[in-house]
């Protein structure tokens, strides 16, 4: 006896439930790393990247470090968009 799932993101239209979604698992890791990882870097970088963008205005190199800085505050998005389509880890 097979369970019959419905589809769920780029799964077949009738599937098994063993066959089902290996994208799912995928973006259960990326919620969690989005919790574990992506929020707390993001809210700590943020925290700098405010209190630097000030210096920013008169001092030209500070611009770059806040360049970078806006990058990193971007990682919970990077981990979000991610999970939303499934990507496999480091792909």
């Amino acid at each position: 006896m097979s369970l019959r799932v419905k589809p769920f993101g780029d799964c077949a239209s009738t599937t098994t439930m063993a066959n089902a979604c290996p994208g799912l698992l995928w973006a259960i890791l990326w919620f969690l790393a989005l919790w574990l990882i992506g929020w707390p870097i993001g809210f700590f970088v943020a925290y700098l990247y405010v209190l630097l963008l000030p210096f920013a205005a008169c001092i030209d190199a500070v611009k770059g470090v806040c360049d970078a800085l806006l990058k990193v505050v971007q990682l919970p998005l990077t981990f979000a968009e991610n999970m939303v389509h499934m990507k496999p880890c480091g792909g």
